[in-house]
């Protein structure tokens, strides 16, 4: 997770520098380190000031930015910015190889739980990356854990209790492991993208109500509890069989301030009793 987190630390110095040169990449290519971003820092590094041949270095579904790319590409790449681009290219490649063989080594060593990493992988938002580095943190004998609550108690992913006064107030999770924390937390966004799925109806309305960063550690902890129960059943995750919550009624106040932020003069009395 640390060598992912430096590598994407190194694709946003990558742009930093691009912009410096004002190269307005980002805009057109999302991949950098993709096969036509390998290709268009290679020609940069060797001092190709033609735009029009930059261009041309578009790929696949990107030949159809070659216009936009055109106009990208327009800018001023000085011997510092080529030298800065060079070691840069290293950098990522000597990343890009050590990932390669860890991944690799997590292959062989996982090779015992390949039933466990295959049923947590079928949970939507969870690849086979993220599937290993859940099962790494949790185990495999979850025999310990009494109840599913009981393992999201001990990751700190239950949701804080904080009341007062009779009235239940926002309160933060608890500490925990950081690694099965950041796990969760990708694998909930990546849920929230997904279609037709109730992990990601679940983000989409949390989000809208409450905040996309709410939305993910709330979808987070139903993925630690799916997990649970998908490991000690032994079965796959059956998107039939989750139902997602209805949506809770709204309030008087919350319906008038929908109207006010549409531009509306709202005013709202009670109905008079019937005589």
């Amino acid at each position: 997770m640390s060598l992912v987190d430096e590598r994407s630390a190194e694709v946003n110095r990558l742009h930093k520098v691009l912009e410096a040169a004002n190269l307005k990449v980002a805009g057109s290519a999302t991949d950098i380190l993709g096969k036509s971003g390998r290709q268009l820092r290679d020609l940069l590094v060797a001092g190709e000031p033609d735009a029009a041949v930059l261009a041309q270095c578009a790929r696949g579904r990107m030949k159809e930015k070659i216009p936009l790319l055109d106009a990208a590409l327009a800018g001023t790449v000085g011997e510092h910015h080529r030298f800065v681009l060079a070691l840069q290219l290293a950098h990522s490649d000597a990343l890009d190889a050590t990932l390669d063989a860890l991944s690799g080594r997590i292959a062989q060593q996982l090779a015992p739980c390949a039933a466990e990493v295959a049923v947590l992988a079928t949970i939507p938002g969870l690849g086979r990356q993220t599937a290993a580095a859940r099962l790494a943190e949790i185990g495999t004998a979850l025999s310990q854990f009494p109840s599913a609550a009981h393992l999201a108690s001990w990751a700190g992913r239950c949701p804080g209790n904080h009341e007062s006064a009779g009235k239940r107030k926002g309160g933060k999770t608890r500490k925990g492991s950081r690694w099965l924390r950041t796990s969760l937390v990708v694998a909930a966004q990546a849920a929230g993208r997904s279609k037709h799925t109730a992990l990601g109806a679940r983000y989409r309305a949390l989000a809208a109500r409450r905040g996309s960063k709410r939305a993910a550690v709330a979808v987070g902890h139903s993925i630690l509890l799916l997990a649970y129960h998908l490991l000690t059943r032994h079965e796959p995750y059956d998107d039939q069989r989750q139902v997602p919550r209805p949506p809770r009624p709204k309030s008087p106040d919350q319906l008038v301030q929908q109207l006010q932020a549409l531009g509306y003069d709202v005013c709202i009395r009670p109905l008079e009793p019937a005589a």
